[in-house]
């Protein structure tokens, strides 16, 4: 397999394996979101790993969209006490990373606002 961020993201994937089950005992809705987010992440970066640069970028943004959904996702698993904080961790992480190579790969991080103008908010379920 060629891309690193298809690696980190097809190991969020496997990290979800013991997550999603719990999840669609508890909250059918929220699986399927989860479950269909995390699909867009892997299928998002494949689709761009086969494309020209503008369609390349897009696929990408839309794949650090869905990164954020499914982090959004665990993080409501965790508020509603479905899992511990501790049990997504790697998962989260995983996400973030994919986020992070997702977002200069789009092209996106040479538009972002500079840090003193952005209001400062921790996505991570970890206390980085």
């Amino acid at each position: 397999m060629g891309l690193i961020i298809q690696q980190r993201a097809l190991a969020a994937a496997g990290g979800l394996r013991q997550i999603l089950p719990i999840v669609r005992k508890r909250d059918r809705s929220l699986f399927e979101q989860i479950h269909r987010a995390m699909n867009s992440v892997v299928l998002n970066i494949a689709e761009a790993d086969g494309n020209d640069a503008g369609t390349a970028r897009a696929r990408f943004a839309s794949a650090c969209g869905s990164a954020k959904e499914v982090r959004a996702g665990l993080q409501l698993g965790v508020a509603y006490g479905y899992f511990p904080s501790a049990r997504v961790q790697a998962v989260d992480i995983a996400l973030d990373e994919v986020c992070a190579m997702s977002w200069r790969l789009s092209g996106r991080s040479i538009l972002r606002p500079q840090p003193h103008v952005m209001a400062h908010t921790s996505s991570s379920l970890s206390s980085r």
